[in-house]
């Protein structure tokens, strides 16, 4: 259905795509199927938009813009494709935003421009957006930060395995949780963790990190190959651990 007073110039859209009132689409856009586009929205030239997508009224999506497949896009969200705007003054080319499949942006949140949005992410109402969102991360806030990450609850398993008191099983692959002998005294509390020991594996080099501001995240990457042994020696820190069927969170502040 495309609604009469929709300016629609572009001849790439896609079968059961719903136009609405007002929306205006420029001729070199490319639209899939079965999306819906609500009222009082512009789409330009360099612009593709997947198939099953929601865009609700009042989005204007700018030159440079990917929306994938099964993305929804609230009411009011703000893209934006030039981090230095000048009047009449336009870059040679426009920086790429890519939502990524099943993505969701909540309204009036606001995307700035050569990032992407990865599978599944939610991004909360309200939030700006100033980096890249990890697939399945849930972000809030001014800038967006992560809070959460989506089906955490629903892919953890019931009960990990307990190998003796200091050591206990994930149920994602490959990870355990050790707990580190605590030796008190009045000059101060000591602990020591043995190599292939407590270490369940002899490391070759080791890194810290430290003075991280509260609720920045760090890591956001992952190894092919790499045996990683995590120390919370001050403060407190969230690990998330996922192999692609279980993925579980802990939480461990140093004492």
């Amino acid at each position: 259905m495309k609604h009469t007073t929709a300016d629609i110039q572009s001849e790439y859209i896609g079968k059961d795509t719903t136009i609405w009132q007002f929306v205006i689409i420029l001729p070199n856009a490319v639209i899939g199927s079965n999306t819906n586009i609500c009222s009082h929205c512009l789409i330009e030239n360099d612009v593709f938009i997947g198939s099953n997508v929601t865009i609700k009224s009042g989005v204007q999506v700018w030159d440079g813009i990917t929306i994938e497949d099964n993305v929804f896009i609230g009411p009011n969200v703000t893209f934006t494709n030039d981090k230095q705007p000048r009047s009449k003054k336009y870059p040679e080319a426009f920086l790429k935003t890519v939502i990524k499949k099943g993505a969701s942006i909540g309204a009036n949140a606001t995307i700035l421009p050569g990032i992407t949005i990865h599978e599944n992410a939610m991004i909360a109402a309200g939030t700006v957006v100033t980096k890249n969102v990890p697939e399945n991360a849930i972000v809030m806030g001014n800038p967006a930060k992560i809070t959460a990450y989506v089906d955490t609850e629903n892919r953890k398993s019931s009960t990990p395995q307990i190998i003796n008191k200091e050591t206990i099983n994930s149920t994602v692959y490959g990870v355990s949780l050790h707990h580190f002998p605590l030796i008190h005294d009045l000059r101060g509390n000591l602990s020591v963790g043995e190599f292939e020991k407590e270490i369940p594996f002899k490391p070759e080099r080791y890194f810290t990190v430290f003075g991280v501001p509260s609720q920045e995240v760090r890591g956001e990457h992952a190894h092919k190959q790499c045996q990683q042994f995590l120390l919370c020696l001050s403060g407190s820190c969230n690990v998330l651990v996922d192999d692609g069927k279980n993925r579980e969170e802990y939480s461990r502040c140093s004492k």
